[in-house]
């Protein structure tokens, strides 16, 4: 008998100790921002979607899996656009998608990093992204600010009148599921 209440004693404190490691699933709203700037050349990602599990409590169990539609970029110029999604930049024909999947994140002071595969042009490449999360009841936004050289994924030739580090700043409000 008492090893059939040590066994159940051990398995409730086990079930309560994972029970708070599940990180929770968050819906992206329609209000997200992909925004995307140098010197030379600015604008956005209209279409943004995927899945974000997050645990602000425990970040190793989270999780982002993320792509742009690299057809939605809007530059502010019909020119510019229809330039960046033709072969020499996104090719948007080939690679309609810019996929982002992340690796682990962790705890960084008062904000986080998550480190992870960007894919773009086909070519994929382990990037590290701060950022932060404020929750606020059931929502919450996330917010991040990056670079990253073009050449790596081959967009545009190197030189040229476009610089090669881009800033990314995004901005993405979430709601529970």
């Amino acid at each position: 008998m008492k090893k059939i209440m040590l066994s159940l004693a051990i398995l409730v404190t086990l079930a309560g100790a994972f029970a708070f490691t599940f990180a929770q699933n968050w819906e992206i709203t329609d209000k997200y921002s992909v925004k995307f700037s140098s010197n030379d050349a600015s604008g956005i990602f209209k279409t943004f979607k995927g899945a974000i599990v997050f645990d602000e409590q425990n970040p190793a169990t989270s999780k982002f899996d993320v792509t742009i539609d690299v057809a939605s970029i809007n530059t502010g110029n019909g020119l510019q656009n229809k330039h960046a999604k033709e072969e020499e930049w996104f090719d948007a024909a080939k690679y309609p998608s810019i996929k982002y999947t992340s690796k682990k994140i962790t705890k960084a002071g008062a904000a986080y990093q998550v480190t992870g595969d960007l894919e773009i042009k086909g070519v994929k490449k382990e990037v590290t992204i701060p950022f932060t999360f404020k929750a606020a009841g059931n929502a919450g936004t996330f917010n991040g600010t990056f670079n990253v050289n073009r050449n790596d994924f081959h967009v545009g030739k190197p030189g040229g009148d476009v610089a090669e580090v881009i800033k990314i700043e995004v901005t993405v409000p979430v709601i529970k599921k």
